[in-house]
């Protein structure tokens, strides 16, 4: 089910739908970056799973996170640089949020 929460968001094979939560991510992470959106951050990283339609080769589906997967490492790497926990409306959050059906951890 994750990968049709991701679709649903408006993260799709042909780009991000106009009008979405996809959408409203973007411009919400644009804004807060000066312009772009970043390699890795939330708004690419759902972006590359909708393109690839697929979440659970990452690791992020509607159970949780798989461990030794993509997801479980970003998880770790998010933890270990936040000093042990991942941020609420981090990527890791973020991303897994979305993938069971939720609106993500908005900051």
């Amino acid at each position: 089910m994750s990968d049709q929460n991701v679709r649903n968001a408006g993260f799709t094979s042909s780009g991000i739908r106009g009008g979405s939560l996809a959408s409203s991510m973007m411009s919400q992470e644009a804004r807060a970056s000066g312009g772009g959106v970043h390699s890795g951050g939330p708004t690419s990283t759902l972006q590359e799973m909708g393109a690839r339609g697929s979440t659970h080769s990452s690791g992020f589906t509607s159970s949780g996170i798989s461990g030794g997967s993509r997801a479980s490492q970003m998880m770790s790497q998010e933890a270990r640089a936040h000093g042990g926990g991942t941020p609420r409306g981090g990527t890791t959050s973020t991303v897994q949020s979305i993938s069971m059906g939720g609106k993500g951890g908005r900051r």
